[in-house]
C-alpha cells in the first residue's frame, strides 16, 4: 500500500458531530480533503448548513447538515439513520460534540450545582456513547467502521488552578474532568465489543488549543509544556483525525491518542 493509499478516504462516508466550529469543523475539513463526503451536525440546523457549505465549496465534496442535540437518543438514532442512508453506508464517527453547555454555572467545587454538572456530563459522556451506539449498530452491520471519540487531557491529570486564577479565568469543572475520563475509559471497552465486529474505537484527547485566551494565560501555559506553545486550531489535531479514520490505523484501536505538545509528560 502506497502512503497515498494509506491516507485516501475517498468515497467513505464521515459523520461529524458538533461540525459547525472550532475542532469538529477542523476534522471535517480535513475529512473532506481526504476524499470523504461529510454529514455535519449542530444544535441549530443554520449552524450545520453553514459549516457543510464551506466544506463543499473548499474541497468540491457533497456535504450534508443535520440538526441534532445528542443528549437526546431517539434524536441521535434519528440523526445516524439519516447519516447512513444518505449514501447506502457510514464508514467514519467523529464523536466531537461536547465541551461546556451554554451559561456552564460556577466551576468551582464547592459552588457546582447538581444541574450544571448533570447537563455537561450529558452531553460529554452520554451523547458520545448515544453516537458511539447507533454509529456503531451501523458498522457493525457493515463489518467496517472508524469511531472516533474527542476526550480531553482533563480525563487523565489533575489542573492546576492557579494558572486559572492568575488571569481571572472561570477554569474547569470537576465534572468535566470526569466525563472526559469516561470517554476514555469507554473508548477502551467500545473497542473491545466493537473491534470483533470489524468497526475500530479510539479516542483523542487535545490539550490546550489557542483560541480567544487572555495572553498571560498563553504564555503561563506555554511554559508548562514541553514544546513552548499551545496548540493552533485547524492544524495540529487534523493529522491525528486524518489517521484514525484512514487505512493508516487499521491495526489501532482502543487507543487514546494524546495531541497537547507534551504537556501531560511535565506534570
Amino acid at each position: 500500500m502506497t502512503i497515498k493509499e494509506m491516507f485516501d478516504l475517498t468515497g467513505k462516508v464521515a459523520l461529524v458531530t458538533g461540525g459547525a466550529r472550532d475542532f469538529g469543523f477542523h476534522a471535517g475539513d480535513v475529512l473532506a480533503e481526504a476524499g470523504c463526503r461529510v454529514v455535519v451536525t449542530a444544535r441549530e440546523l443554520d449552524r450545520a448548513r453553514e459549516a457543510a457549505e464551506k466544506l463543499a465549496v473548499r474541497h468540491h465534496r457533497e456535504t450534508l447538515a443535520l440538526a441534532l442535540d445528542v443528549t437526546r437518543p431517539e434524536a441521535v438514532a434519528e440523526t445516524v439513520g439519516k447519516a447512513a442512508a444518505w449514501k447506502g453506508h457510514l464508514d467514519i464517527l467523529v464523536n466531537n460534540a461536547g465541551g461546556t453547555p451554554s451559561g456552564g454555572g460556577a466551576a468551582h467545587l464547592f459552588e457546582r450545582s447538581a444541574e450544571a454538572a448533570l447537563e455537561l456530563i450529558s452531553v460529554n459522556l452520554m451523547g458520545t456513547l448515544y453516537c458511539c451506539q447507533a454509529a456503531g449498530r451501523v458498522m457493525a452491520r457493515q463489518g467496517a467502521g472508524k469511531i472516533i471519540n474527542i476526550a480531553s487531557i482533563a480525563g487523565i491529570l489533575g489542573r492546576d488552578r492557579r494558572m486559572y486564577q492568575r488571569n481571572q479565568m472561570r477554569g474547569q469543572p470537576v465534572d468535566y474532568a470526569a466525563a472526559k475520563a469516561g470517554v476514555i475509559g469507554m473508548t477502551r471497552d467500545l473497542a473491545a465489543v466493537l473491534s470483533p465486529m470489524g468497526v475500530h474505537v479510539n479516542c483523542i484527547s487535545p490539550g490546550g488549543f489557542q483560541r480567544n485566551l487572555p495572553p498571560e494565560f498563553v504564555k503561563d501555559y506555554s511554559d508548562r509544556t514541553p514544546l513552548g506553545r499551545m496548540g493552533r486550531d485547524g492544524i495540529d489535531l487534523q493529522g491525528a483525525v486524518l489517521y484514525l479514520a484512514s487505512p493508516a490505523s487499521d491495526y489501532v484501536t482502543g487507543h487514546n491518542l494524546v495531541v497537547d505538545g507534551g504537556f501531560t509528560i511535565w506534570q
